[in-house]
């Protein structure tokens, strides 16, 4: 009886998880499918190619990194609490949380950008992200495709900074575990609009967060690869020499030139193994990654 009580416990947690997420999903479809028939950056079919190893993606993505960064980040925050001192956690404590949320965009986009951009220079970084640049049709959903470990190592990026000034420190109450909670809802959201096939480019705001016409520019197989890595600020991106936004054009082109496993289980197995794909990372010179 015990047993079964306890089995109940766990799964109904579960399926409410699972509930939500298809609510969500469902949501963010209505949402973005018709956005992307009435302003499309390109005629596609809404069940694209590699649509449903997207859905998969989403599920996967939704709980795996999660999971994964439970341990390491309460680690650090505890590493980061005893380093830093207590007068500045202190003082990030006592700011209205709209404040201390507008601070940790800032500081968590500085490191997600850098994050990002090592994902791009590094050959075994590279191995898992070139999953995501993979897409060679961008629409909303592209936005779950990627490696979890991928995901796992640029929230790290974009988190320790923020962790260290304590503007999302998990020991020091409960108002202040909000604040990664909704860097991670809005990112997510906003991964969903920069990705999808809509011809927005808003004008001068456009300037102050990125939008699908700056980020479809980072998807580009062409000469202008490696650019434009904040997710919503671009200007990381100004101040660190990798902005690239052209007034009209679009890329004529998405995706790599690596072969890389159409199914799921080879997408997440290939970057682990010595003979994996995707060895080449995205540059003119064309480094490889070592045997």
């Amino acid at each position: 009886m015990e047993t079964i009580q306890h089995l109940q416990s766990r799964l109904v947690p579960f399926a409410t998880d699972v509930f939500r997420l298809a609510l969500w999903f469902l949501l963010i479809m209505v949402i973005f499918v018709p956005l992307e028939r009435l302003f499309a950056v390109r005629r596609q079919r809404v069940f694209r190619r590699l649509f449903l190893l997207d859905v998969g993606y989403y599920i996967l993505n939704n709980f795996l990194p999660k999971l994964i960064l439970a341990v390491p980040m309460t680690g650090i925050a505890w590493g980061l609490r005893h380093l830093v001192p207590d007068g500045l956690h202190a003082w990030v404590a006592g700011m209205p949380l709209g404040s201390r949320l507008a601070a940790a965009l800032v500081v968590g986009e500085f490191g997600f950008y850098w994050g990002h951009r090592w994902t791009h220079e590094i050959p075994l970084l590279w191995r898992f992200h070139a999953i995501h640049h993979s897409a060679e049709e961008i629409d909303w959903l592209v936005s779950s495709r990627g490696h979890p470990l991928d995901l796992v190592f640029v929230r790290l990026c974009g988190f320790v900074p923020m962790y260290a000034l304590g503007l999302g420190q998990p020991t020091m109450g409960q108002n202040l575990d909000l604040v990664p909670l909704l860097i991670i809802l809005i990112g997510t959201v906003w991964g969903f609009f920069i990705h999808a096939n809509l011809r927005w480019r808003l004008g001068w705001f456009g300037l102050l967060v990125s939008t699908p016409a700056f980020h479809h520019w980072h998807h580009t197989n062409d000469e202008h690869v490696n650019k434009n890595y904040a997710s919503m600020l671009p200007i990381m991106d100004k101040l660190f020499g990798t902005w690239y936004m052209p007034k009209k054009q679009w890329p004529p082109k998405y995706g790599i030139d690596t072969p890389v496993p159409s199914n799921l289980a080879g997408q997440l197995l290939d970057p682990l193994l010595p003979g994996g794909y995707a060895r080449q990372l995205p540059d003119a010179i064309g480094a490889t990654i070592p045997e």
